[in-house]
């Protein structure tokens, strides 16, 4: 069940698994002011990966944070989560939904189109990122998507997230472009302190 709602804006964070370390640093994150927490694990451990979801759905419940499974809509189900990512080959809005519920949170990647951003709102996502908007460590090959785009995509009537490259100082741009959320991995988690580097974002939008 769906225990939080979808938050106005703020700083989205996505894990950067497997890591041993991986509840501190969430609950460090959310310590420091993160409005989502996104599960990102690329591995085939489902096992680790569920109990690692129950985990952080229990602690994101604390908070009041709602937690994105990404790309795995079966995991999502299966622990809870207040929803799921979707990239460009993890299914289609619809399906998710079927599984989900019609009060769960489905994001998806629009990578840097504006048409895919157009067709996922009329499908029903309840956000739309776009990305990447710097370079990325994470994915150093990704596409760059223009800030022209937040605001031209203001017209869907969804929250937009922008993903790649965000640092605290780069991210100001995105906000006045538009962006709802920040959308950040390695400038929260491979911080030396992952709670003062949340609340640098955290800062960057008013409270709600």
């Amino acid at each position: 069940m769906i225990t939080t709602r979808f938050p106005n804006h703020g700083l989205y964070a996505i894990t950067d698994g497997p890591r041993t370390d991986l509840l501190d640093v969430a609950s460090q994150a959310l310590a420091g002011g993160a409005r989502v927490l996104q599960y990102r694990d690329k591995t085939t451990d489902t096992t680790r990966r569920h109990a690692e979801a129950v985990a952080l759905k229990q602690l994101c419940d604390v908070h009041a944070v709602p937690l994105i499974i990404n790309d795995d809509v079966v995991l999502a189900a299966a622990t809870g989560a207040a929803g799921v990512h979707l990239g460009r080959d993890d299914g289609d809005v619809a399906a998710a939904r079927a599984v989900l519920g019609d009060h769960s949170i489905i994001g998806v990647s629009c990578y840097d189109s504006f048409e895919l951003a157009r067709a996922a709102a009329a499908a029903g996502a309840d956000y739309v990122a776009f990305g990447a908007f710097f370079p990325s460590p994470t994915k150093p090959h990704a596409v760059r998507a223009s800030p022209a785009l937040l605001r031209q995509s203001a017209t869907l009537g969804v929250p937009r997230v922008a993903i790649g490259g965000i640092t605290p100082d780069n991210a100001p741009s995105l906000v006045d472009a538009g962006a709802d959320f920040l959308a950040v991995i390695s400038a929260v988690f491979a911080m030396p302190d992952v709670c003062a580097a949340a609340q640098r974002f955290a800062h960057l939008y008013p409270p709600d």
